[in-house]
């Protein structure tokens, strides 16, 4: 299973996006049509890449336009990138989504007592290789962190690329621990203060700021697959989210999207264009005492 993703908008721009298409050619949505597990029996899922390891870009499947593109990020009319905390320079890994998963914002978690945040659940993916932005990778999931982001719940999963040559080696958190002593550690201190200097509060987590393990994690991601399935089957409020797509919902489902229509809403767009300038401000660094 293979995909590919066509620019549109000038990059660095808020006209920029990043759709989408199978192997056939036919536009898909990040967020519906790519299926959940690339390999059910091994518990190999698909990760869609938004943002690369070490870059600033708050890249993110847009949820709420019509074929779920990736776009950035827009806060108070302003392009988003996340401040370099230090030592930490941009994403620490390669971030991205599991596609067709939902944290579902009516649904009250009995581990951290707090709803869902409404998007895809997300993954930090700790390989050596820095992808490419809608990259569409075969992940190993390795655990996962329980982080409460201004009252609502924020999974975050961390996985390895199948392909990458330590995958073998990694099975579940504890080898993340001592095959990469400082990583997790590193994560929870990104997570905590990526927001500080942005004039916002630190993060906080569950289980006492402890990562779960692989089996732990597999569930959560499960549950959000059953949250999305309930939300493309009409049976939980899609809110502001677009549900259309291309491959998942029959005919006479609402969500159905003809490949005239997603070929249309992808021509209303502006065509790739010259690539703006990234503002300097974005390599400034951010200094303060851990409390």
């Amino acid at each position: 299973m293979s995909f590919t993703v066509e620019e549109r908008g000038n990059p660095n721009s808020p006209s920029y996006r990043l759709f989408f298409k199978n192997a056939q050619g036919k536009y898909i949505s990040p967020f519906h049509d790519i299926p959940m597990y690339a390999d059910e029996s091994q518990n190999i899922f698909h990760m869609v890449v938004e943002v690369p390891r070490w870059t600033n870009a708050k890249m993110e499947i847009a949820t709420k336009d019509v074929l779920n593109p990736i776009k950035q990020d827009v806060k108070k009319g302003k392009l988003r990138y996340v401040a370099n905390v230090f030592p930490h320079k941009g994403y620490i890994w390669n971030y991205g989504a599991i596609p067709q998963t939902w944290e579902d914002p009516a649904h009250k978690d009995g581990d951290t007592d707090c709803c869902g945040d409404n998007d895809p659940i997300d993954v930090c993916e700790i390989g050596s290789r820095v992808c490419s932005r809608g990259e569409v990778i075969k992940v190993k999931v390795l655990g996962i962190l329980a982080m409460i982001d201004e009252g609502e719940t924020d999974w975050k999963v961390i996985a390895i690329n199948v392909e990458d040559p330590e995958a073998k080696e990694l099975n579940d958190i504890g080898d993340v621990q001592r095959l990469k002593p400082g990583y997790l550690e590193a994560t929870v201190d990104w997570f905590r203060r990526y927001k500080v200097p942005d004039g916002k509060p630190e993060n906080r987590f569950a289980f006492n700021d402890e990562f779960k393990d692989k089996d732990f994690a597999i569930k959560v991601i499960k549950s959000t697959h059953s949250f999305w399935k309930a939300l493309l089957d009409q049976k939980a409020s899609a809110g502001e989210l677009i549900c259309k797509n291309t491959c998942v919902s029959a005919g006479d489902s609402p969500y159905c999207c003809s490949a005239e229509e997603a070929k249309a809403a992808v021509g209303e767009t502006c065509p790739c264009g010259k690539e703006e300038p990234i503002p300097p401000s974005v390599d400034t660094w951010f200094y303060y005492e851990r409390k």
